[in-house]
């Protein structure tokens, strides 16, 4: 299952990223994150970026309102997306 934390004014989401893909999509759950395919390298934070402006599309959400919170260096991220709600998310995925 998904590991999704409601806070109020948005949504908390594991992630993990797997960059220098061959394209960005979502690529299901693993174990409880969100697995995501990111063409950039994992290089001065390109693939970071990358990942924020993918789910933004993704879950139609301005680029503002995602934001990375913790697991700056490694493939596991937890970024909040604000002004959606988890169930929102799930349908989406």
């Amino acid at each position: 299952m998904l590991h999704l934390k409601e806070d109020g004014t948005g949504v908390i989401i594991k992630v993990r990223v797997q960059p220098r893909a061959s394209r960005n999509q979502l690529a299901g759950i693993m174990d409880d994150a969100l697995r995501v395919r990111i063409t950039a390298p994992p290089v001065d934070g390109e693939a970071n970026e990358a990942c924020i402006k993918f789910l933004a599309e993704v879950f139609k959400v301005p680029r503002q309102s995602v934001q990375l919170v913790s697991g700056h260096t490694g493939r596991n991220k937890m970024i909040r997306i604000a002004g959606i709600n988890a169930e929102r998310i799930l349908q989406m995925i």
